[in-house]
């Protein structure tokens, strides 16, 4: 799941904005560091991270203000990361919308484990109904519906059907005596040579919006997702 998380450090000590950063870029995490501490939210609607890394001694204003601010527009996770250790402060910040916090100084391997534990807390329940099948590409059991960049694309219901039987067996091959099975269970006849038109034409579709190869042959035996 951690490949494509997005992370926003708002910490204005730049040699550990910089550690935090390069850890976590090892570990596959998307991460950006806030620039300008006066325009927070700004920067946190221009990147739009899965979870924010927040110091509470800051420019301008203090991370309290700014998770307060963050917590009017979004329920994203929002991790402490603090020097003060005060139970205060600690009240203080879970009462302003925080989720966790870790008191400076920490080693990075317990702020991974901290921000795993809250990824997967806030966001398993999400992505266990979704296949991600690439880039930018996923598809919903409960809406039974294939997305690029969080827009449905349009399907017919003999395309969705298809594309729903190769993700349930992805990435085994799918005989086509088994796709015109299925075609047939939503009562709807397909022939041989209609079976190959609809590949066809779902293949081409999904390129031409993807840019990419998504359905491929296995000669004399069927079709599977790359």
């Amino acid at each position: 799941m951690n490949a494509t998380m997005k992370i926003m450090i708002i910490e204005d000590e730049e040699a550990l904005a910089r550690e935090i950063s390069s850890f976590l870029t090892r570990w596959g995490y998307d991460t950006e560091i806030a620039k300008q501490f006066d325009r927070i939210l700004e920067e946190f609607c221009q990147y739009c991270p899965q979870l924010v890394l927040m110091d509470i001694n800051l420019p301008y204003y203090d991370g309290f203000y700014w998770c307060s601010r963050i917590r009017q527009i979004s329920d994203v996770p929002i991790l402490y990361i603090s020097s003060r250790g005060d139970d205060r402060d600690k009240i203080m910040a879970m009462a302003q919308g925080g989720d966790d916090y870790v008191e400076k100084p920490f080693r990075l391997e317990l702020l991974k484990a901290k921000i795993q534990a809250i990824l997967r807390r806030t966001y398993e329940y999400k992505v266990k109904d979704q296949v991600f099948l690439g880039s930018n590409l996923h598809f919903s059991f409960e809406q039974q519906a294939l997305y690029f960049e969080d827009n449905e694309i349009i399907l017919t219901k003999s395309e969705r059907r298809v594309v729903t039987k190769l993700i349930e067996n992805r990435p085994d091959v799918v005989t086509r005596e088994e796709l015109m099975t299925a075609l047939w269970e939503t009562d709807e006849y397909v022939s041989d040579g209609t079976l190959t038109t609809l590949i066809c034409r779902l293949r081409n579709k999904l390129k031409s919006i993807c840019g990419q190869e998504l359905i491929s042959t296995k000669k004399g035996q069927g079709y599977y997702l790359i």
